[in-house]
């Protein structure tokens, strides 16, 4: 089972001077976009056991991502003791903790949700002026998002996150395959 702890609770750690690696496993758009103060992006699919030693140096670790589900996949992924943020970033904002904001761009979530529509939008153009056969493009499309809403696996989500534009850019602090902007 994944530990799990209130922003709060973590922020007031931090102020007694708890030494903590604070790892964000959204993917660096999103991270450039906002992020908790001393967090550092490392995305989900990058996150190893080897890595994550490398970078937590000794220190607690903690996970953290935009709502609390890649952050317990993290959590998930590596065998050491980890936490998991509770609501991720939006918690930590709605708590009133602080946050480095920067340039704006669209989160992942809503790339899928582009790149899906824009996929079953061609598919029924293509299949009504061309080819019945063409549909198939819009049930495949469905048939996806059916599938990552049952098992919370997104492909079209984890090909996204893969794209240049979602990978670090400039400005960055590379640490390991971590990037950082702070």
């Amino acid at each position: 089972m994944t530990q799990e702890i209130e922003p709060t609770e973590l922020a007031s750690r931090i102020k007694q001077g708890t030494s903590v690696a604070l790892i964000d496993v959204r993917t660096p758009l999103e991270f450039s976009q906002v992020h908790a103060v001393g967090a550092v992006n490392m995305p989900l699919e990058t996150v190893t056991l080897d890595r994550v030693q490398a970078l937590a140096a000794g220190r607690e670790i903690f996970f953290i991502c935009k709502g609390g589900n890649r952050s317990k996949k993290a959590s998930a992924a590596v065998t050491l003791p980890t936490t998991s943020v509770v609501g991720g970033t939006e918690g930590w904002e709605k708590a009133g903790l602080p946050l480095v904001r920067g340039k704006g761009g669209m989160s992942l979530e809503r790339q899928v949700r582009v790149s899906a529509g824009g996929l079953v939008l061609v598919g029924v153009f293509l299949g009504t002026a061309f080819h019945p056969g063409f549909l198939a493009i819009a049930g495949f499309v469905g048939a996806g998002l059916v599938f990552a809403g049952i098992t919370d696996w997104c492909g079209m989500g984890l090909l996204l996150a893969r794209m240049p534009w979602n990978q670090c850019g400039a400005g960055a602090v590379h640490e390991g395959a971590a990037c950082s902007r702070e």
